[in-house]
């Protein structure tokens, strides 16, 4: 290897050092996740073209492309790439009950919300749109370091929202959210969450993340389960006894999650953690695009 190269891999190394370890993850997850998907781009006034379509009832006649329509039978209209940036704030769960795992090899809930939340970030910037994190004070940005920033932010506050749910900020009309956790909240707080980010006329999408053991409750006989948000600790005696009824009320809550989020035009993703998270990223990033292609 030649001094030049030498010192280029030299740099390349020192400045990669410098990363936070889960920004380099959340881009390697993105850049895998990146080479299967399309720009989120949506119809409306710009420039740059999109795609030709068929002519449907109420379309406007000057939207026709007559040179495109001219090489067959059929009326093709012309549309162009809505050029306005996207503003989008993310939002992730840091209470208690996040920083809990089953397993050693497995990452703790929190540890997987960070690494979507910074990955779909990855993703959304690529596509020109403007992120910043629900909470943060920050304002939404696409700039190169926006990504940095935003990796130091989760890594030195040890929570932007102690909460199961965010606290409720001012945001545009047209702004697209992103709130992932366990939601194990009481539903009622998720609902007052939910209402009150609805009625200022956002988007959203939900992601509800969980451990494995917290889906199958796997464990035999005498167990103590100790509380992480100040719950008094629970024996069982035989926990089997009990897993058929916990399963149910488990799927039940994450149900009535999910049916909140629908009625108000909102979408949800589950996911656990022991799933690669490029499967999670590529849903709720396809799931956002076809929001905005709405």
């Amino acid at each position: 290897m030649t001094a030049p190269e030498l010192t280029a891999r030299q740099r390349a190394e020192q400045l990669s050092s410098t990363l936070p370890p889960l920004l380099l993850a959340a881009e390697r997850v993105a850049a895998t996740v990146a080479q299967g998907v399309h720009g989120r781009r949506r119809v409306g006034q710009g420039e740059t073209f999109w795609q030709y379509r068929e002519y449907e009832a109420g379309d406007a006649a000057s939207s026709i492309d007559w040179r495109r329509s001219a090489r067959g039978e059929r009326l093709f209209v012309r549309q162009t790439e809505w050029e306005a940036a996207q503003s989008a704030w993310l939002w992730r769960d840091a209470s208690p009950s996040m920083d809990w795992r089953s397993h050693a090899g497995l990452p703790t809930k929190r540890e997987r919300a960070e690494l979507l939340l910074l990955a779909l970030m990855a993703l959304m910037m690529r596509a020109g749109e403007h992120v910043s994190l629900l909470g943060s004070g920050l304002p939404p940005s696409a700039a190169r370091g926006t990504l940095r920033r935003m990796a130091h932010v989760l890594e030195r506050e040890a929570s932007l929202d102690t909460g199961g749910a965010p606290n409720s900020e001012p945001l545009p009309r047209a702004a697209q959210v992103v709130l992932i956790g366990d939601f194990l909240t009481p539903l009622d707080d998720v609902s007052r969450c939910l209402k009150a980010l609805s009625e200022r006329g956002v988007s959203g999408h939900l992601v509800q993340i969980r451990d494995p053991a917290e889906e199958t409750l796997p464990y035999e006989g005498r167990v103590r389960f100790e509380g992480l948000e100040g719950e008094a600790p629970w024996l069982l005696s035989r926990v089997e006894d009990v897993r058929a009824q916990y399963r149910r009320r488990l799927q039940a809550h994450s149900e009535a999650v999910a049916e909140m989020a629908r009625r108000i035009g909102w979408r949800c993703t589950w996911h656990r953690s022991d799933h690669p998270p490029q499967t999670a990223l590529l849903a709720i990033y396809s799931a956002l695009a076809g929001m905005v292609a709405k």
